[in-house]
């Protein structure tokens, strides 16, 4: 069967979704976010329970500082992700 509904921008409405089943596309994007959810709540208690068990200091001594640093730019390109996110979220109400 092939798949030719394409997902609109813009969150649909209540009445839409009540009214037809969930595409493909739909169901693995739900599934990619609840991934990502899970994801993003696990990569916070790791952070929250280095930075309440170790101190800076020893972070930057026995970190692999290249690995570090990819890591640094790594969850900087996801919270611009999530900034621009927010926005677009923010503009519409």
């Amino acid at each position: 069967m092939e798949n030719t509904v394409m997902m609109t921008k813009g969150k649909p409405s209540n009445e839409e979704l009540n009214d037809r089943r969930l595409d493909i596309d739909e169901i693995r994007l739900i599934a990619d976010l609840r991934v990502m959810h899970s994801k993003v709540d696990e990569l916070y208690q790791i952070v929250s329970n280095l930075k309440r068990r170790h101190d800076d200091d020893a972070i930057h001594k026995y970190a692999d500082q290249p690995v570090l640093s990819e890591d640094i730019d790594r969850v900087d390109e996801l919270y611009m992700w999530f900034l621009r996110l927010k926005e677009q979220n923010r503009q519409r109400g």
